[in-house]
């Protein structure tokens, strides 16, 4: 039986670049650039590519990416954007949690909830970070998004999204946070490319600072530093808060 992230995706790619949160993509990469100094010589992998939003933006820019993903949809589609921009890409469809890569890449990056923190289970999650920092060369370079448990605590996430919302977007109802387990559970509605009314019940896992500084501490990750993710403005000025309902988090190997 298929999780709700692989039906979620499945034929909602050209859905998936209308989303409102895809419109940051010139800002982030531009902090990815300042982050690696603007080194063309490096290889970058995206984990959780989507269609390639971020990776064609870098390859266009210069740099060497690989992009993978569990979504043959989501892939088809980078595959072809990449393709119809002129550009050489490797777009490979590839479980996060199971990848091959060992001390291959100088930088990873994983943005937008890019497989983690998608997975139903802990452990399950821990195992995208595990395959992440085994990618990294050492040197390296992680830097990667993720919901920010701080900000259900005390700010609802239904009034979010209902104030974040562009028209066209999936819409959330019914969310439910689980205080036990940090997570939230809830039913998305989206419309795919064909015109399909689909719902999905979801639960995506929240994680506060000290959790993450502990697990990518545990994996030989020395240097964490965590701040407010801003669409399209990311920025080590932006000092995380409870009100930043994402956190950019740059941790280096």
């Amino acid at each position: 039986m298929k999780q709700w992230y692989e039906e979620f995706f499945e034929n909602a790619s050209r859905k998936y670049d209308q989303e409102s949160f895809t419109k940051g993509t010139l800002g982030e990469c531009d902090f990815i650039e300042q982050e690696v100094e603007h080194d063309k010589s490096i290889r970058i992998l995206d984990v959780g590519c989507g269609t390639g939003r971020h990776a064609i933006e870098l390859a266009r820019r210069g740099y060497d990416v690989t992009g993978v993903d569990l979504s043959p949809s989501q892939i088809k589609r980078a595959r072809e954007k990449a393709q119809a921009a002129g550009l050489d890409i490797r777009f490979e469809v590839m479980d996060a949690r199971n990848m091959p890569f060992n001390e291959a890449f100088d930088l990873v990056i994983m943005l937008c909830e890019g497989g983690f923190p998608l997975m139903e289970t802990d452990e399950m999650n821990f195992q995208i970070l595990e395959n992440a920092a085994k990618a990294l060369k050492s040197p390296g370079k992680f830097i990667f998004t993720t919901l920010n448990g701080l900000f259900p605590l005390l700010h609802s996430i239904t009034e979010f999204h209902n104030e974040t919302n562009e028209e066209g977007d999936a819409i959330y109802h019914s969310n439910r946070f689980d205080m036990m387990t940090f997570r939230d559970h809830n039913i998305t509605y989206l419309e795919d490319d064909d015109g399909n009314k689909k719902s999905f019940v979801c639960n995506e896992r929240y994680y506060i600072p000290p959790e993450i500084t502990w697990l990518l501490k545990t994996l030989g990750l020395t240097k964490i530093d965590i701040f407010g993710a801003r669409l399209g403005e990311f920025s080590r000025e932006h000092k995380l808060t409870t009100r930043d309902f994402e956190m950019l988090v740059v941790a280096e190997k």
